[in-house]
């Protein structure tokens, strides 16, 4: 029963620390793809480190390029926000059915467009 509970103790630790590995090399290999500065030619000899010896790379890494991994990330972070806020104002912006009715039914009243003319923007804004 004691061992029962030693080995799903050190099976839940080997776990943990095999999915914390992982994290930090997707988290590298991601990094050093997003990275403009780096040529092919350095992307291609940090990913042969990372393959031959991964542990002391990827520390290697995180020591010598730390910093701009976060900066990198941070940029991506604001870029994607800011995609999302334009994104968001641009479909707010465009007016509801019912405010495009209303302006259709005022150039109606002012006779600028015909009967005919606001079925038609009506049955378009209704679609």
């Amino acid at each position: 029963m004691v061992d029962d509970f030693w080995d799903f103790f050190w099976l839940s630790i080997s776990i943990f620390f095999l999915v914390a590995y992982l994290i930090v090399m997707f988290q590298v290999i991601v990094d050093l793809f997003r990275d403009r500065s780096l040529s092919g030619w350095w992307k291609a000899v940090w990913v042969f480190f990372l393959i031959v010896l991964p542990m002391v790379t990827a520390l290697a890494y995180l020591v010598v390029r730390g910093g701009g991994m976060a900066s990198r990330t941070a940029a991506e972070i604001e870029a994607s926000k800011a995609e999302a806020d334009d994104y968001i104002r641009s479909v707010a912006a465009t007016p509801s059915p019912a405010d495009q009715i209303a302006s259709a039914k005022s150039l109606l009243d002012a006779g600028t467009i015909t009967e005919q003319e606001f079925t038609a923007l009506k049955n378009k804004a209704l679609s």
